[in-house]
C-alpha cells in the first residue's frame, strides 16, 4: 500500500481542539492513523521570511510537517490571492474580486516553496492528496522538480463558468497548472462540466468519455465525489448534546416558541443578508408568527482583515437591528445573531431542537451544516431543511424544500410551509435525505477518491452520452 500524503493550507496537529471537534479533519487524521503518512501545510505561524525547511512532528505512524509563512508571503498568498481573488471568483462574485500581479507572484511563489519544502519528504510511491484552491499551482511547481508521484486534487469550494473564469486575469496559467494533477475531483456535476466547458471552448483541448480533459499539452482525469459526513456518529452525538446544559439554555429562553437556525461562517457567500430579509418577509406576510419564532444565526467571524468582510458584519448588524427593532416586543426579538463559534457538539443540539434548519449559501461547494442538520434530527419529530439550490448539497438532498435564495419571498414561503409541514411528510422527507446520508459517508467520500487516485478514475455511465456530446 502506498503511503499518503496529505496537503492542506492549514494542518491540524495533534493538540489542536479543532482537530478533535470532527468532521474532515478527522476522516484525514483517520486514514494517517490507519495507512500511516504525512500531513503537510501551513502551520498558522508568521515569520519574518518563509523558511526553506518544514517543522516536523511525529505522533504514531503520522508525519506532521508545517510550514511558517513569510509576512509578506502571507498578505500575498493568503490574503490577496487566494481571498480577494480566487474565493470571490470561485464563488460566482467577479465584482467582488481584486486582481494584484503581484499577489499572482506571490501565491505561485508560496506553491514553489511549499513543493520545495515537500519534496525532500517524499518516497517514490507515495501518494499525494491535495486539499482546496490555496494549492491549484502545486502538483506543476512539484513536477518541476521532476516529482512523477500520482498527485490529486479536491475542490471544496465550486468551480466557476468559463464565461466567470475567464475575467481573471492570467486564467491561462492557473488552468495550466490545474493540468498536473493526475486527479481532479468536484464537488458536483456542475463543477466538473465547468472545467469541461473551458477546456473545450477556452483552451481548445478535448474532453473523453472517461473525464480525461487533454489541454495545455497535459492530460488529466476530472471525476465528482460528493463529500459526506459521519452519519451515525453525528446522530449519536446531537441526541446527547440536546440534553447538555446548552441546549437546555436555549431551550428556556425561547420556552414554546419554534426555533430556525444558521450556521455559517461570516462570509458574503452564505447570503445571510438576504436569509435576514426572508425572515423579515415572512413576519409581514405572516403576522400570526410574532411572538412564535425566533431565527438564531450563529456566524463567527473570518477573513476579518479583509474589507469586504468589514462591510458584510456592519450591514449585518444594523439589517438584525433594523428587524428587532421593527418587530420586536419587551419579552421577543424575531433575530438573535451572534458571531462566535460554538463547540460542533453544542451545535449538533442546537440543530436537534430547531423546527428549521436555514441553509441557503449564495453559492456553496456543498455545504455540510446541511448534511448535519438533517442527521442532527430526532426520527419522531425531525425538523425540516430549507436549502439553497446552490448548494452542492441540493444535488443530493432533493427531499428538502429546495429555495432561490436571492428571492426573498420564495425563502419566507418555504419558512412558512416548514413551520406548518405535518408530521407524517416531515419524516418521509427526513428518512429519505437521512437514508443517502448514511450511503455516502465522509468515510466513503475518502475511500473513493484514494482509491481512483491510486488506480485511476472512470466516468460513470450515465455521463458518459453527455460527455462524448460536449466533444462534438
Amino acid at each position: 500500500m502506498a503511503r499518503l500524503v496529505i496537503v492542506s493550507n492549514r494542518v491540524l496537529l495533534p493538540q489542536d481542539r479543532q482537530l478533535r471537534a470532527g468532521g474532515l479533519a478527522v476522516a484525514l487524521r483517520d486514514t494517517l492513523r490507519r495507512e500511516g503518512g504525512v500531513w503537510f501545510g501551513w502551520s498558522g505561524k508568521l515569520a519574518d521570511e518563509t523558511p526553506s525547511a518544514p517543522q516536523i512532528l511525529v505522533d504514531g505512524n503520522i508525519t506532521y510537517a508545517t510550514l511558517d509563512l513569510g509576512r509578506v508571503d502571507h498578505e500575498l498568498y493568503y490574503t490577496d490571492y487566494a481571498n480577494t481573488t480566487l474565493w470571490p471568483l470561485l464563488h460566482y462574485r467577479p465584482g467582488l474580486f481584486e486582481f494584484k500581479r503581484e499577489a499572482f507572484d506571490g501565491y505561485m511563489r508560496v506553491n514553489a516553496a511549499f513543493a520545495a519544502a515537500l519534496v525532500p519528504l517524499l518516497r517514490g510511491d507515495d501518494l499525494i492528496w491535495v486539499h482546496d484552491y490555496h494549492f491549484i499551482p502545486l502538483a506543476a511547481k512539484l513536477r518541476k522538480l521532476e516529482l512523477d508521484n500520482r498527485i490529486g486534487l479536491f475542490l471544496h469550494t465550486p468551480f466557476p463558468a468559463a464565461e466567470v473564469l475567464i475575467s481573471l486575469p492570467r486564467h491561462p496559467a492557473l488552468m495550466s497548472a490545474l493540468t498536473h494533477y493526475d486527479l481532479i475531483g468536484f464537488q458536483t456535476e456542475n463543477d466538473r462540466r465547468a472545467l469541461f466547458d473551458y477546456v473545450v471552448n477556452e483552451a481548445r483541448g478535448r474532453v473523453a468519455a472517461d473525464g480525461t480533459i487533454e489541454a495545455f499539452g497535459r492530460r488529466a482525469h476530472a471525476a465528482v465525489f460528493p463529500i459526506g459526513i459521519d452519519t451515525e456518529a453525528f446522530a449519536r452525538m446531537a441526541q446527547t448534546a440536546a440534553r447538555a446544559s446548552e441546549s437546555r439554555r436555549l431551550r428556556d429562553s425561547i420556552a414554546s416558541r419554534d426555533l430556525i437556525i444558521g450556521v455559517d461562517r461570516l462570509d458574503y457567500s452564505k447570503g445571510l443578508s438576504h436569509r435576514f430579509l426572508a425572515l423579515r418577509e415572512l413576519l409581514t406576510a405572516h403576522p400570526e408568527y410574532k411572538q412564535r419564532v425566533t431565527f438564531l444565526q450563529i456566524a463567527p467571524i473570518s477573513r476579518g482583515e479583509v474589507p469586504q468582510y468589514k462591510t458584510l458584519r456592519r450591514d449585518l448588524e444594523r439589517l438584525a437591528g433594523n428587524i428587532n427593532g421593527q418587530f420586536a416586543n419587551f419579552d421577543w426579538t424575531p433575530v438573535r445573531y451572534v458571531n462566535r463559534g460554538f463547540s460542533r457538539q453544542t451545535l449538533a443540539g442546537f440543530y436537534r431542537m430547531s423546527r428549521v434548519g436555514l441553509v441557503t449559501p449564495l453559492r456553496d461547494g456543498m455545504n455540510l451544516v446541511a448534511k448535519e442538520y438533517v442527521a442532527a434530527q430526532d426520527p419522531e419529530d425531525p425538523g425540516v431543511l430549507v436549502l439553497s439550490r446552490f448548494a452542492g448539497a441540493a444535488r443530493e438532498l432533493t427531499d428538502a424544500l429546495i429555495v432561490n435564495p436571492h428571492d426573498n419571498d420564495e425563502m419566507a414561503e418555504a419558512l412558512h410551509r416548514a413551520l406548518t409541514m405535518p408530521l407524517a411528510e416531515r419524516r418521509a422527507r427526513w428518512e429519505a435525505m437521512m437514508a443517502l446520508l448514511r450511503g455516502n459517508t465522509i468515510a466513503a467520500w475518502r475511500d473513493h477518491f484514494l482509491d481512483a487516485l491510486q488506480h485511476g478514475p472512470a466516468a460513470p455511465p450515465a455521463m458518459k452520452a453527455q460527455l462524448v456530446s460536449l466533444m462534438m
